[in-house]
């Protein structure tokens, strides 16, 4: 039987820390898809497309990974792509707390479903993708907290709200 995961999320935008936690899935499952919420409800920098882009560039060479976009409920989205697994990041104990609960309810909702928490390397332990959209809205260089292509598109996104 294939060990199949779901990593879902916004990814908007996808950071080293993304990639880390997907590299450490890739090599647990025998296949990980990249679930790209379509959150009407969060206001996202880049629309979906965008973000699915971004993924399976910053992903073209981890094996056994594929990224998909979904809408409503990440448990039936892992229902119809047989999955029984979803991977969650925890950066910071700040995390745990929200974490936890979504996992809590995802189980109530779908008890065949497991949620595994898998931590970045401590070097990507403090990033976020909201604390790079603000750090480049000020000026900052990220290339050490995403892939090159992201950070020229976040400074063309940024730079382009200025007034």
């Amino acid at each position: 039987m294939s060990r199949r995961a779901i990593y879902p999320g916004s990814f908007d935008p996808v950071t080293y820390g993304h990639v880390d936690v997907i590299k450490r899935a890739a090599r647990i499952f025998d296949g990980v898809i990249i679930a790209v919420a379509r959150n009407i409800q969060k206001s996202s920098l880049f629309d979906t497309e965008e973000r699915l882009a971004m993924l399976k560039k910053a992903t073209a060479r981890v094996p056994n990974v594929r990224v998909e976009a979904f809408d409503g409920l990440v448990i039936d989205f892992a229902r119809r792509n047989k999955a029984r697994v979803l991977i969650r990041g925890l950066r910071m104990v700040s995390d745990f707390e929200y974490e936890f609960q979504m996992a809590l309810t995802n189980r109530r909702l779908a008890e065949d479903i497991e949620t595994v928490f898998l931590m970045p390397s401590e070097g990507y332990s403090f990033l976020s993708s909201t604390l790079i959209k603000e750090a480049v809205s000020l000026g900052a260089d990220v290339s050490s907290f995403v892939p090159a292509f992201v950070a020229r598109r976040l400074k063309e996104r940024l730079r382009g709200k200025k007034k």
